[in-house]
């Protein structure tokens, strides 16, 4: 045991991501840097004839999506502004909509009116940070107009120099100060009649909102072309303008060499998206000014990845945010029909199963079930999103990906296993041996539809860590910039979804192993692949997911504890979780030693533990966890999934015509499958904010598929009871105590 660990540390010491990875924006004392904010810019918006200054500065520039999400659904102008002003997401607090107007000081400046009230009321304590860190590296700030009043100014609330609007500043006056800020707000004002957001999602006509755009267009040529030539620019559509979040522009023009390419940030690990964060620590990076730790962004960056123009630039990104408002637009109607369909199917099953009719109905039902999810990043490979109606070809994508899975399900074991016995017949002539192993060969595993697709839902999830996650990324059972929860790594619901199927696949592997009375064997195979699953999934920068790897070790270790005939105890199974924690804050610590530029969430967590900010966090994510127990599109399935297993077992022969005691009687490695899938996905639950959505969705997997394992026993004549086994009820029970 000790050289097995001994080999994991030297493993992280080889391949743990080093200081190399940090994107580091060399500068100057001489080099400046102003921040236009257009609330409300989307990519949609620009036209070379409708809004020539906007396209030809896109042309001048790296050009990327800007993910404005704060802390509510929906980013006021005040919440984008305060953020840029932080440096990590923020929110005043109130119904929110225009930042206020600051009050003139002598000398140029000017001071935001109850500017204590976000420090002492709102909670907003690392307001004012890019401020403060301007003033501590002895340079000043220019601010035009509120919004960039409130992005510059330090915790007093003041700013050097202030001009209400480009329109009334002198263009020397743009050189006084390197770190500069203009609010352009003509493109949001008129959405903001009464102060606020409105309530729909488009509140101006599309003349209305063509005038407003020619008059942002306007003053942004006119403050553009009164800088300095050596000055980089940065333009950001900073807000949301209705009730739906949108991804919104984002420019970087620095010199020629970032000319037609994409613009990213580590903090997403993507070439073509940005965080408002982001903003801060660019603004910094590009004066030389150090980016204090609090920041959560990180420098924006010219990808490797060429835009082809910025007419194929703006066409790309517009159609990553219709692909994310066709995430947001299908997500609830989606899960709602996989409730919808998880419950009919086992009530169904119950009433078939219960009369011994329809064993095949009901398997192929549960393998098209559990094909369903990972048909929602299979999906992905299609560009279903250009679609006339991306929202239709989306459902009809996920429905034909599920149904070809579930026939390769059943094709794949027929095949192999046809296959087989030809060999076997061609082999073997004669003897009543040699007719039965034949006639089983036909037959095929029960175990056969379980392991194709247990492991091409590990296998395209796996590959998706590994290639950056680009299926994850705008799909239903995955994550939107749209939304802003997450960019990369490991989902919660995708984590589910590989840990089930990594066990259930690893049950498929140790089965043999088990039948060749070789348990130590089989235990290894959960260790190994398991571990590595684990492994992957929280590595930072590769699946980062922090709860993942809590509730995936004690899964891994009740499935290989109960394979090799251990007893697994509730002091042990504590023992497993804590074993989980300590894990995940090691690699956690670890990150937190890289430079602030290349940590993960994961290393940023242990400085929030440093600074006192890690309870509030706990708390945001327990407050979300619970309110998940209440979901109507997932506790159903919690309960449908777990009131069929538990009956099933305790009431076989009355339930399910013993389907379960024929799938454990089958294959015991499958019975400790299912219970380390239990495990994890409760403690996934506990752990992790998206909660019920995590054992739901294990549940979701696991369940179908095991059950077609012992409709397919059942029908090729194996009995629940065989071979002296015990009913898997009790048996399961005195595994498990």
């Amino acid at each position: 045991m000790r050289r097995t660990l001994l080999a994991f540390a030297l493993l992280l010491g080889v391949l743990w991501p080093g200081a190399a990875q940090a994107t580091a924006t060399a500068a100057s004392a001489d080099e400046r840097v102003v921040l236009i904010g257009v609330p409300g810019l989307r990519w949609s918006d620009l036209d070379p004839e409708d809004t020539p200054n906007l396209w030809q500065l896109a042309a001048q520039s790296a050009a990327g999506s800007l993910s404005v999400r704060a802390v509510g659904r929906v980013t006021c102008p005040y919440d984008a502004w305060l953020t840029v002003s932080a440096g990590i997401r923020s929110a005043v607090g109130y119904a929110c909509g225009l930042p206020p107007v600051p009050e003139p000081t002598d000398g140029g400046g000017a001071v935001i009116p109850g500017y204590d009230y976000l420090l002492e009321v709102a909670g907003q304590r690392n307001s004012g940070t890019l401020g403060e860190a301007v003033h501590a590296a002895g340079d000043c700030t220019l601010a035009v107009g509120p919004g960039a009043a409130l992005a510059l100014a330090d915790r007093t609330g003041k700013v050097d120099r202030y001009a209400p609007s480009p329109a009334q500043i002198r263009a020397d006056a743009l050189a006084a100060c390197r770190v500069a800020a203009v609010d352009v707000d003509d493109l949001i004002r008129p959405y903001l009649g009464d102060g606020r957001l409105p309530a729909v999602e488009d509140a101006l006509t599309p003349q209305q909102r063509a005038d407003a755009l020619r008059r942002a267009d306007v003053k942004t040529g006119a403050v553009l072309s009164a800088l300095p030539e050596d000055t980089t620019v940065l333009l950001a559509g900073l807000s949301d303008h209705g009730a739906q979040p949108h991804l919104r522009v984002a420019l970087m023009r620095a010199g020629t060499e970032v000319r037609d390419r994409f613009l990213g940030a580590a903090s997403t690990h993507r070439e073509d998206v940005t965080i408002l964060p982001d903003i801060t620590a660019t603004m910094l990076s590009v004066t030389g000014v150090p980016v204090p730790p609090s920041v959560v962004g990180t420098p924006w960056a010219a990808g490797a990845g060429r835009t082809g123009g910025i007419a194929a630039a703006r066409a790309e990104l517009h159609d990553a945010d219709v692909a994310g408002q066709a995430i947001r637009e299908i997500g609830g109607a989606f899960f709602t029909t996989v409730a919808v369909l998880q419950v009919v199917f086992y009530a169904t099953a119950f009433l078939l199963l219960r009369r011994g009719r329809g064993l095949g109905r009901v398997r192929l039902a549960a393998l098209v079930l559990a094909s369903l999810p990972v048909s929602t990043y299979l999906v992905n490979l299609t560009d279903w999103h250009r679609a006339g109606t991306p929202v239709l070809s989306l459902a009809a994508g996920i429905a034909v990906c599920a149904l070809l899975l579930a026939a390769a399900a059943l094709a794949v074991p027929f095949l192999w296993s046809r296959s087989r016995a030809l060999v076997a017949r061609r082999g073997r002539r004669g003897g009543p041996r040699s007719r039965s192993r034949r006639a089983a060969l036909r037959r095929g595993s029960p175990l056969g539809p379980l392991a194709v697709v247990a492991g091409v839902t590990a296998a395209v999830l796996a590959g998706d860590l590994l290639t950056g996650t680009t299926l994850q990324l705008n799909s239903v059972m995955g994550y939107s910039a749209v939304v802003g929860a997450r960019y990369y790594g490991l989902g919660n619901i995708p984590f589910a979804l590989f840990a089930t199927s990594v066990l259930l696949l690893s049950a498929t592997i140790a089965h043999r192993l088990v039948g060749r009375g070789r348990r130590v064997a089989a235990m290894a195979v959960f260790a190994v692949l398991g571990g590595s699953a684990m492994i992957l999934g929280g590595w930072p920068g590769v699946g980062s997911d922090f709860g993942g790897v809590i509730a995936f070790v004690p899964g891994i270790a009740v499935a290989a504890l109960l394979v090799g005939e251990r007893r697994v105890s509730i002091v042990r199974l504590g023992a497993l979780c804590a074993a989980g924690g300590v894990t995940v804050m090691a690699i956690a610590y670890l990150d937190h030693l890289r430079p602030p530029a290349s940590q993960t969430h994961l290393g940023r967590f242990v400085g929030q533990i440093y600074s006192g900010e890690a309870l509030d966090v706990i708390g945001r994510k327990f407050g979300a966890m619970v309110g998940t127990l209440l979901s109507p599109n997932l506790m159903p399935i919690v309960v449908a999934a777990l009131a069929f297993l538990v009956y099933a077992l305790l009431r076989p022969e009355k339930a399910t015509a013993g389907v379960l005691p024929a799938a454990f009687a089958y294959s015991p490695a499958l019975r400790a499958g299912l219970i380390g899938t239990l495990v994890s996905g409760v403690v996934g639950m506990l752990v992790n904010d998206s909660g019920a959505a995590v054992l739901s969705m294990a549940l979701a997997l696991a369940v179908p598929l095991v059950l077609s394992v012992g409709v397919a026993a059942l029908r090729d004549g194996g009995s629940p009871y065989a071979s002296g086994q015990h009913p898997a009820s009790s048996d399961l029970v005195s595994r498990s105590n």
